[in-house]
């Protein structure tokens, strides 16, 4: 005889598989990811997979980077991310424990750097390598071409004029070749070696320069300067932007050209006071090679207010100031007007270093200037006391 199941009964059976039933649907997962750069990395599609049952379920993660799944049974799950914008694709397994708030993280950054470089990071590197390899084949050849350039001027200052002209041939051909190679070296650096780049640009520049390429020099070392702002870089520009405004023709292009140069000077001294020096003494240089003695002497005062024990730049303001004296005739006496500050000029030189050429030239211009300050008489057919 069967026995009859009453309705309560029944009604606690089926609780109690409902229960069992919640109890396996029980599982929640609290996921966050971070990009390569560790921030939040929203909008990435995350599938979980069971890997017994092969049920899946799919979320993507907010603006924070974060996303939330609830009703998932326990077991091991493969959970993939994905952003085909990004072309990311990573997948690893994760348990999920019921009855638990199950945290998954995952952080880009330090799976990168726990992993090493991708096949393709690794080929890159590589084609790096080779790339600045060969950049620095360029580069030292650039180097000795400019050398012997240099050794080059210094031989030309004392060779038979009849081997000036065969010297300075010479010396244009190595300036050439080293133009040729630190161009090569220029495209072979890589985009994220800013500081080889920035030295590459103003060895080009000095090139430039020496081929007597002025604008095309201030232009490597305005680049240079884009890239890592030093006194040098600042000095190189100046130079040439004053050599290039002493060669036009046009007399506002060649203001600009100083102006601009000037500029370039006060950032070199803001950079760097004594090595921002050599940028008004090379103005001075620059100004006193083309005979505008009188251009180049506010140049070399500030030279040596930046740099007070440069003994050249002493002599070459005292020189510059010497070519503006004035001539004034006082009755039968001819009179020279000295600017102030000339013969202070040479007295630095002299002090600043006694036994060498500088000081000796100041010296000579000074007992010039001295034999001139009494004076000269003028007078015709006159009587000299005796």
């Amino acid at each position: 005889m069967r026995r009859a199941i009453s309705i309560l009964s029944l009604l606690t059976i089926i609780l109690a598989f409902a229960t069992v039933a919640l109890a396996q649907d029980s599982g929640r997962v609290n996921g966050e990811i971070r990009d390569k750069e560790g921030k939040p990395y929203p909008d990435v599609t995350v599938v979980m997979k069971n890997t017994d049952s092969g049920q899946a379920y799919t979320d993507k993660t907010d603006k924070n980077g974060k996303f939330v799944q609830l009703g998932m049974k326990a077991g091991i799950y493969v959970i993939t991310s994905t952003n085909a914008k990004d072309n990311f694709n990573f997948s690893e397994k994760f348990q999920v424990v019921l009855e638990h708030d199950n945290e998954y993280k995952l952080n880009i950054k330090e799976v990168a750097a726990q992993s090493g470089p991708s096949p393709e990071e690794e080929k890159k590197r590589a084609a790096d390598a080779d790339k600045f390899k060969n950049m620095k084949v360029h580069f030292d050849t650039g180097v000795k071409a400019m050398g012997d350039a240099n050794d080059l001027r210094t031989q030309l200052r004392s060779a038979p004029a009849d081997q000036k002209s065969g010297l300075q041939e010479k010396r244009l051909a190595d300036c050439q070749t080293a133009v040729t190679e630190f161009s090569q070296a220029e495209q072979g650096v890589t985009e994220k070696d800013v500081k080889n780049h920035a030295m590459v640009l103003g060895n080009l520049g000095a090139a430039d320069e020496c081929v007597a390429k002025y604008d095309e020099a201030a232009a490597s070392y305005q680049k240079a300067i884009d890239l890592v702002p030093t006194a040098g870089y600042y000095t190189g520009l100046a130079t040439n932007d004053a050599n290039a405004g002493t060669t036009s023709t046009d007399p506002k292009v060649a203001e600009g050209k100083f102006t601009d140069a000037s500029a370039a000077c006060d950032k070199a001294i803001a950079a760097d006071p004594v090595a921002g020096a050599t940028c008004w003494k090379n103005l001075g240089i620059v100004l006193s090679n083309k005979g505008r003695m009188k251009d180049a002497i506010v140049p070399l005062q500030k030279a040596t207010a930046a740099d007070p024990k440069d003994a050249q730049s002493w002599l070459m303001l005292g020189n510059a100031m010497t070519a503006t004296i004035e001539p004034k005739q006082e009755g039968d006496k001819m009179t020279y007007v000295i600017p102030p500050g000339t013969k202070e000029a040479y007295q630095k030189a002299i002090d600043l270093g006694p036994d060498t050429p500088a000081a000796k030239q100041a010296q000579e211009a000074l007992d010039g200037l001295n034999a001139m300050s009494g004076g000269q008489d003028t007078s015709v057919g006159k009587k000299k006391k005796k």
